[in-house]
């Protein structure tokens, strides 16, 4: 009796201890049910979700006035799920026909043990055709999925400033880089559930995430003053056949580049084929030199912002100066004798511009020489550039002083130069040269955020900088920047011409970087143009090289800005070596064959045919530089 109210308890006991067991589970069941079921679902969802990404397309690179210098064409890419290619053998060899690529190699990639894969490199950004020829296949496993590639419609031209994207659209180079998360955008996807080993679950549903376009960029450049500037380049790499060239266009008022380009240049879309030091190099911002007389229109506006100069004094040079003990000569044999300060400025007198710096003393003229944004970045928002180098004012004595008032023993890069005589000419700002304008949405065409102009700080006063532009006017109406004389225009600048340093420190001999600034109209300026030409085969100063390159830059510039000529302007003085401003004759009516046989001075261009000129560019009366050509256009 007794042993069986004891096998009773004893299972009572067991039933009590499953009940709570039992109890424990169901209670953690629905713990896990209640508060980490959603929690639990995405970890599964993870573990069986499979995503196939889908490229967004790449914003528009457009110039000030709308026009596209890159933008996305569409080019298709082939991708591999190789847990869902039932024949891989057969697939490897048909992919491998249409797209031209090795056998083994297609097969090797559609075997990988990976979700899914791009066919590499033969299936990326492939034609129309081939991927309409894969797609009528219907291989199990393969997929053409929309890809684009990275179109510049104008070859070469600013390819150094837009820079170029990789095989991905990311971007690698210029403002592609620069701004790369910008013009991107954010990828899109299609999601499906598949079987650890990458299979296709049945009753699944493909779910389908849009990608977000990248944002269009508005620059400042503008496409015609850029053409403008190629166009002069590739004329000045024919005729002097020097190691490089550059140019660089700014409006002096708000710091936005119109224009940019350097030679050697390379085409975007094929810089694959390209030397990496031509494409990594852009000249204008990573290049530095020592910038030679360019420099002396800072000593010039540090000794006028100072009262150390009366432009009207008078000066003698007899051909050097004597300081520290070393004689640093003027560029003319025996000086250029008596003449005025403002006669310094357009002779371009070395010993006239130690006088200035040593005037101003070495605390003040470096002072000013950092404020005008030298030996610092200048803030252009572009990759690569340099900050150039100064003497630590520690260790400049006489002789380091005199040199740095005519720029030597100093190095500068090209932006650097433009921003300050810029600041120089307008006003005093000093402003961050930039080339973003504006962002744009690609949907709408509404600009959603604006680049407004930067001022880093004032350096000089306006009437310093007004007499700055008048002293610099003169230099090209009666001093060395004479062939950038434009009829009609107001056109201020300075030449230089800088001995290059070779490797062991010492100046190479007849090996020069040659160069001139120029701005426009001088009583108000809108553009600034820097020219320089490093070792010009032949002829080696930048009043005969540089400067006419600058004058017709400006020109075509300022006609195309449609800013009115000024009715006052400082005439050219004559010289030998000045080419004479004349007239354009009247050739309308005129019979052809006469003209042609006449004692006719200007070269002409034919259009059309017939006996008589019916029309003529320039117009009849327009002041253009002897020897300039007419275009005439001939009817009956």
């Amino acid at each position: 009796m007794a042993g069986r109210m004891t096998s009773k308890r004893r299972l009572f006991s067991l039933f009590l201890i499953a009940l709570f067991v039992f109890m424990v589970l169901l209670g953690r069941l629905a713990y896990v049910q209640l508060f980490e079921g959603v929690w639990l679902a995405e970890k599964a969802k993870d573990l069986w979700s499979r995503d196939i990404p889908f490229q967004a397309k790449r914003g528009d690179i457009l110039d000030r006035h709308g026009k596209k210098l890159a933008y996305n064409i569409s080019s298709p890419s082939v991708i591999a799920i190789p847990a869902q290619i039932k024949d891989p053998a057969g697939t490897a060899q048909k992919l491998a026909r249409i797209l031209d690529a090795p056998e083994e190699k297609i097969y090797q990639q559609i075997t990988k043990r990976t979700l899914f894969n791009w066919i590499r490199p033969w299936g990326r950004k492939i034609s129309e055709e081939k991927a309409r020829e894969i797609q009528g296949l219907r291989l199990p496993g393969i997929a053409v999925t929309e890809d684009s590639k990275r179109y510049y419609p104008y070859g070469s031209l600013a390819a150094h400033v837009l820079g170029f994207t990789g095989g991905d659209n990311q971007g690698l180079a210029g403002l592609e880089l620069v701004y790369d998360d910008k013009l991107k955008g954010t990828p899109g996807y299609v999601s499906f559930s598949a079987t650890a080993s990458g299979d296709k679950l049945p009753g699944g549903h493909d779910r389908y995430t849009p990608p977000k376009d990248g944002l269009n960029l508005e620059l400042t450049l503008d496409y015609h003053i850029q053409t403008f500037i190629e166009r002069e380049l590739d004329q000045a790499m024919a005729k002097y056949q020097p190691e490089s060239v550059l140019a660089i266009a700014m409006d002096p008022n708000t710091g936005e580049i119109l224009g940019m380009s350097s030679r050697p240049t390379y085409r975007p879309d094929q810089y694959q084929l390209t030397d990496p030091l031509v494409y990594n190099r852009n000249l204008p911002i990573w290049k530095t030199y020592e910038p030679g007389s360019t420099f002396k229109i800072i000593t010039l506006a540090a000794a006028v912002q100072e009262h150390k100069v009366n432009l009207n004094e008078g000066f003698n040079d007899p051909g050097y100066i004597m300081v520290g003990g070393a004689r640093l000569r003027c560029w003319k044999a025996g000086g250029h004798g008596h003449e005025t300060f403002l006669q310094v400025v357009e002779n371009s007198c070395n010993p006239g511009f130690v006088t200035l710096g040593q005037r101003v003393g070495k605390k003040d003229l470096f002072a000013y020489i950092r404020k005008f944004g030298f030996g610092q970045k200048t803030g252009i928002d572009l990759n690569g550039e340099a900050k150039g180098i100064l003497f630590k004012e520690s260790r400049v004595g006489p002789v380091e002083l005199a040199t740095t008032s005519f720029g030597q023993g100093v190095s500068v890069t090209p932006i650097q130069q433009v921003a300050a005589v810029s600041a120089a000419v307008n006003g005093g700002k000093l402003m961050v040269p930039h080339l973003a304008k504006a962002w744009i949405d690609p949907e709408t065409g509404k600009i959603i955020e604006k680049v407004q102009p930067k001022m880093r700080r004032r350096v000089i006063s306006e009437e310093t900088s007004r007499i700055v532009r008048s002293a610099l006017e003169s230099v090209v109406a009666r001093g060395t920047g004479n062939k950038a004389y434009i009829d009609g225009y107001r056109v201020g600048g300075k030449t230089g011409t800088a001995q290059k340093v070779g490797p062991d420190g010492h100046y190479l001999q007849n090996n020069h970087i040659v160069s001139f600034i120029g701005f426009a109209p001088a009583d108000d300026p809108k553009l600034v143009v820097y020219v320089a030409v490093d070792n010009p085969k032949g002829i080696q100063f930048g009043g005969v090289v540089a400067a006419p390159i600058v004058g017709n830059i400006l020109e075509d510039s300022l006609h195309y800005l449609k800013i009115p000529k000024r009715t006052k302007q400082i005439p050219l003085e004559q010289t030998p070596l000045t080419t004479p401003i004349v007239s354009v004759p009247n050739l309308i009516g005129q019979d052809i064959d006469r003209i042609r046989n006449s004692l006719f001075s200007f070269p002409l261009q034919v259009v059309g045919t017939g006996e008589k000129v019916i029309n003529q560019m320039p117009k009849p009366g327009v002041r253009v530089k002897k020897g300039s050509t007419i275009k005439i256009y001939l009817g009956n």
